[in-house]
């Protein structure tokens, strides 16, 4: 409870610039989680139709393999745009 009080007052002497930065953190933090959660649904629906496909046509699993790959690359590739963004609005 110390810790917390601690907080409390040091909020309480911010300079207005200190708390724009801790608003951009936070705002920039809250950006990313949002940024994350697209691509983790969809890398977690391309794999799951990706496995369905190979279980049902098993000859066909190099192919479908390859494909899920690129897709995941690509859906990962949005993931990392959300993190470029994180760090440029944070500056």
């Amino acid at each position: 409870m110390e810790a917390m009080s601690h907080l409390v007052n040091a909020a309480g002497t911010s300079t207005p610039t200190e708390l724009k930065a801790q608003a951009a953190a936070s705002s920039a933090g809250f950006a990313y989680g949002l940024a994350a959660i697209g691509p983790g649904i969809g890398i977690g629906y391309l794999v799951g139709k990706s496995v369905e496909a190979m279980a049902r046509q098993p000859e066909a699993a190099g192919m479908v393999r390859t494909t899920m790959f690129l897709g995941i690359a690509f859906t990962e590739a949005l993931a990392l745009i959300g993190f470029v963004v994180f760090i440029l609005i944070g500056l």
